[in-house]
């Protein structure tokens, strides 16, 4: 981890996918299609990204294998931002806690549909371990 003259440390694009357990295709298809964006580049062009750049994409990681889409997980960043923003006004802010508590409550019925499909898959192990016993 290096640190740019004055400013709080930096990684380059390596760095952040062995912490985020990411691709490097991945953080660059996600920066592509605007999802996220590093909060700078070397004078060499190679990307350079933050704590809190790497804090957004642990938040789209883990809204990934839920199955949203682009277009909700950008608008999920964007509530994100809006509540960590103190010059956010009121409004804004909720509007953004309204989403998110929507988001979450379709993120928890994603999950049980999840966990219902992993039971379904265990017993189907388990079926085919008693075929081969």
């Amino acid at each position: 981890m290096g640190t740019a003259s004055g400013q709080e440390p930096v990684m380059h694009i390596g760095e952040v996918a062995t912490r985020t357990d990411l691709s490097l295709r991945s953080l660059r298809h996600w920066e592509e299609v605007g999802l996220v964006q590093p909060s700078g580049r070397t004078v060499g062009g190679f990307r350079l990204y933050t704590e809190a750049d790497v804090e957004k994409i642990l938040v789209i990681r883990r809204m990934k294998p839920l199955g949203f889409s682009l277009d909700q997980m950008k608008s999920v960043m964007s509530d994100i931002e809006n509540l960590d923003h103190a010059d956010s006004d009121h409004s804004t802010r909720q509007a953004a806690r309204k989403h998110l508590d929507e988001i979450k409550q379709e993120a928890a019925e994603r999950r049980k549909k999840l966990v219902r499909q992993l039971s379904m898959a265990d017993e189907f192990i388990d079926l085919i371990d008693d075929r081969l016993a």
